[in-house]
């Protein structure tokens, strides 16, 4: 729950994943980082989060939906993100990352 109130977050709720789907999701996601499609959109060097120019060979894989919280590896879950981006992300849901990001005082509405 939060500190502040009695409402839960959407943090407090969470459901392992069970180890096998998340061998195949991965195994999935390294398939991806191989096709053509993906190399389309590491092309531009844009990290999604921050829109800074960082270069194709400085962009990660991050899954929209962490597969740690139930994601898929699928087109539609997939961004190119800076390491210093994926890694401050984690395994933030995209309801939590813009949390995040207004307790920074700032809001990136382009995600």
């Amino acid at each position: 729950m939060s500190p502040r109130t009695s409402e839960p977050r959407v943090s407090d709720y969470y459901a392992p994943v069970d180890p096998d789907d998340l061998k195949r999701e991965r195994a999935k996601a390294r398939e991806l980082r191989g096709s053509q499609w993906w190399r389309r959109r590491l092309s531009d060097g844009l990290c999604y989060y921050c829109r800074r120019a960082v270069g194709v060979k400085a962009l990660t894989m991050d899954h929209l939906v962490p597969l740690g919280r139930g994601g898929k590896s699928v087109r539609g879950n997939v961004v190119p993100a800076c390491k210093a981006c994926n890694d401050r992300k984690k395994a933030l849901l995209p309801v939590e990352w813009r949390e995040y990001l207004d307790s920074l005082g700032r809001r990136d509405d382009d995600e």
